[in-house]
């Protein structure tokens, strides 16, 4: 692949941009600094590239795992706080990475983001039953009774079909971890509310067979490899 191919496929602006930073002797690979942007590169998994001294890593499709921090929003089109995206490298905003599913603004942990259009379906579609763990702080005591009816089901306003914890249990007085496998609107907080208690803080643990690495900081992120076993 032409060297300015590869940069543009890699986020890097547009043609003529990565043309421009190839001629300005810019770009380098494996120690070598770049001639022409027609140069032959072979793009493989593996291959590191250095742009104005920067290494950055070839992915044929980007996946990246964020430790997403509170008042931050899963939306290309924010509202009322920053979004995501602006936790990530330009690069990988000018590819077009995008959110799997969402977290509210003041719901923190696990985020995947990818441009693999394919993935996001996958994991995202309900026929999948993809779990999530969430680390659930409430307002009053979690109790037995409360436990059991999330684990039951409980109806939700927007559909008769009961929303059910396919796995809940209290870790404090007034915490619980609670594992889903679909993707409601509010759901964790609406199934608190239905069962009498109020969700205060929440945080995603986990999202299919990933953890969230527990030294990655708050706004940090990483990249998985293509072929990480997600669910």
């Amino acid at each position: 692949m032409h060297i300015d191919r590869l940069l543009f496929s890699q986020g890097f602006g547009t043609r003529r941009e990565c043309a421009a930073l190839v001629r300005t002797g810019a770009v380098s690979v494996a120690g070598r600094v770049c001639a022409a942007p027609e140069e032959e590169i072979d793009a493989a998994e593996g291959l590191v590239i250095h742009v104005q001294g920067q290494p950055w890593p070839f992915h044929a499709r980007a996946l990246v795992l964020l430790h997403k921090p509170a008042a931050y929003e899963c939306s290309t089109k924010p509202r009322h706080h920053p979004s995501v995206l602006a936790l990530l490298p330009s690069p990988l905003r000018t590819r077009g990475v995008q959110p799997v599913g969402r977290l509210d603004a003041d719901t923190t942990g696990l985020l995947l983001l990818t441009d693999d259009g394919a993935l996001i379906h996958r994991l995202t579609s309900p026929k999948r039953h993809v779990p999530k763990i969430y680390e659930v702080g409430t307002r009053h005591p979690v109790d037995a009774m409360q436990i059991e009816r999330l684990l039951h089901g409980v109806v939700l306003d927007d559909s008769p079909v009961p929303a059910r914890a396919v796995a809940c249990m209290a870790t404090g007085e007034r915490s619980l971890r609670m594992t889903l496998t679909e993707g409601r609107y509010h759901q964790v907080k609406r199934m608190l509310a239905a069962v009498g208690n109020r969700v205060e803080t929440l945080h995603r643990s986990a999202f299919g067979r990933l953890q969230l690495p527990p030294e990655l900081p708050a706004g940090g992120w990483r990249w998985l490899a293509a072929d990480t076993a997600i669910a």
